[in-house]
């Protein structure tokens, strides 16, 4: 099974986005959250990202800072550190970025879940200017938008069937906590003659940065092994392992040695397909 490859980063994507659609056949309008994680370490997620909206007919704004500074971020890794001044200051650089979008009611989504539903929980409690409750409505998840818009008939994505003839899901613990994985298992589902497989588990083991500290080493892979990494190791040359959290899918590749990618790619992968 061939995989999309990584590319140098993500500096290219607003070029990227220009060169395709225009205004031609635009269904709407999204504004896409780049998140500190997938615009630094896995870029192509956010290609892949914009790959499908694009296709789906979606004018798409990748979010940016008003001040035209350093990129944006939600403060989760702040929160993480009990760092909640620091995270008070990229939350509100981030919510000043998407009030207009808001404003216009044009959806923000996100593709990393532990960043975008920040903004649906941490945010409002955080003691933000300005009102926060418009910006939590608007957020969504890259699958929940996708979810959404199919179920109200405006998503157009000719997908095609992949090689592979399974997904292996495994979900973020915010995805569960969120109610966002039937989400992920609808849009999957989207995809022709794929048979989706949730894996039965509960934390990876990560937890953020919890399982990269060496003293929850051991505790952090007890977590892993009990469901999670057996059920992956398991997955025959047919499967893909699906995984949208980025910590999910490093603690996966760390201790199974198999690569699971983010939904996005498994649909840009379908949509390749297509062209082929």
């Amino acid at each position: 099974m061939r995989y999309p490859q990584a590319g140098d980063s993500v500096a290219n994507v607003s070029a990227h986005r220009g060169e395709a659609g225009g205004e031609v056949g635009v269904v709407g309008e999204v504004v896409l959250l780049v998140d500190t994680f997938n615009r630094y370490f896995e870029p192509e997620n956010v290609r892949a990202a914009l790959d499908v909206l694009e296709a789906a007919g979606y004018k798409v704004e990748i979010a940016a800072p008003r001040d035209g500074g350093r990129p944006l971020c939600c403060g989760r890794t702040f929160l993480a550190a009990g760092l909640v001044d620091e995270a008070r200051v990229e939350a509100q650089r981030l919510l000043d970025a998407l009030r207009p979008f808001v404003d216009r009611g044009v959806p923000i989504v996100g593709l990393e879940p532990s960043c975008l539903l920040t903004l649906r929980a941490e945010f409002l409690v955080m003691g933000l200017d300005g009102e926060i409750w418009p910006t939590a409505e608007r957020e969504l998840l890259f699958e929940e938008f996708l979810s959404d818009e199919a179920h109200a008939g405006r998503l157009r994505l000719d997908l095609a069937p992949l090689r592979a003839h399974t997904a292996l899901l495994h979900g973020h613990c915010h995805q569960k906590a969120f109610d966002a994985m039937p989400a992920v298992r609808k849009v999957l589902g989207m995809i022709p003659g794929l048979k989706v497989q949730t894996v039965d588990s509960g934390c990876c083991g990560m937890a953020g940065s919890f399982g990269y500290e060496a003293e929850h080493f051991e505790m952090s892979m007890k977590m892993a092994e009990q469901s999670l990494l057996p059920a992956v190791r398991k997955a025959g040359p047919d499967t893909i392992v699906v995984a949208d959290g980025t910590s999910c899918r490093h603690q996966i590749h760390d201790g199974a040695r198999k690569k699971a990618l983010h939904v996005a790619r498994v649909l840009q992968m379908s949509l390749e397909e297509r062209k082929r």
